[in-house]
């Protein structure tokens, strides 16, 4: 299922996105979008990993697992 949204954007920026789909180097509009949107969510998750090591290193929110068991 999809859902629409429309932004704003300056005339500066609104030409960038049309010069890097008319180079080809995306599909269309939503797909320059999805891959910006695709690339923050692996910012986000790559900060949260070194947040979770910092954390980790400092002996904070983690226990000892003895099984499977203890994941639930």
């Amino acid at each position: 299922m999809r859902t629409i949204l429309n932004i704003s954007l300056p005339e500066s920026l609104a030409s960038e996105v049309r010069k890097e789909v008319k180079a080809d180097k995306f599909a269309s509009t939503s797909e320059f979008f999805r891959h910006l949107l695709r690339l923050w969510n692996t910012e986000k998750l790559y900060r949260d990993l070194q947040n979770a090591e910092k954390d980790w290193k400092k002996g904070k929110n983690w226990r000892k697992l003895n099984s499977l068991k203890d994941l639930r």
